[in-house]
């Protein structure tokens, strides 16, 4: 399930099937890509996960189904990116496969010491989302985005700092969110949404 916590203009989307990895079913998936389009009324959004993982990606069963290659993916991340304000993946732990692509859309990536960043595509004879592999690039360079698509690298998240693909690593992501937040939740959502255009 997702949850959704509303704060003002902070809202918080937390990721809560941690017996499963936190992987996604169609379900969830749309909730995300509906709280995403929805959110765009806020000034900051904050994905997270409950228990150790971020995210597993596509639930094993749904992506034989078809998740692995749903549309739903490239509309949450598009969602995230359209988003006028401050975005913010707080990272509990790992993520993999597509809900990097989550990751990779936001605006900030804070992440717990000891999590790894994966996406298994090339082993499972997927293709990535269409929008990951340019995000990832754009983030970390061409050839580290092949060593995670094509070599299937896993990548700590303090090698990942270095790469900046991680922009911050600490013991306790949310809070740390919260406390970025701060500046962008105190002014107006055109003066947010203004700075934001600003930045390539």
């Amino acid at each position: 399930m997702i949850r959704l916590e509303r704060d003002g203009d902070l809202w918080i989307a937390t990721i809560d099937r941690p017996e499963k990895a936190n992987s996604l079913t169609p379900e969830m998936l749309g909730q995300l890509c509906e709280i995403a389009e929805d959110a765009r009324a806020a000034r900051v959004l904050v994905l997270t996960g409950a228990g150790k993982v971020f995210s597993a990606g596509a639930d094993l069963d749904a992506a034989k189904a078809g998740l692995a290659t749903s549309p739903l993916w490239e509309w949450l991340s598009g969602a995230i990116v359209r988003h006028p304000g401050l975005t913010i993946c707080a990272l509990n732990g790992t993520v993999a496969g597509g809900a990097m692509g989550m990751a990779l859309a936001c605006d900030l990536r804070i992440s717990v010491p000891g999590a790894k960043l994966f996406y298994p595509v090339m082993k499972l004879g997927y293709l990535p989302q269409p929008s990951d592999p340019r995000r990832l690039a754009a983030l970390a360079g061409p050839s580290r985005a092949k060593m995670i698509f094509m070599a299937g690298a896993k990548i700590a998240v303090e090698e990942a700092l270095t790469w900046g693909l991680i922009d911050r690593i600490c013991d306790d992501p949310l809070a740390s969110a919260r406390d970025l937040a701060t500046d962008t939740l105190a002014a107006t959502a055109a003066h947010a949404a203004g700075i934001k255009a600003l930045v390539p």
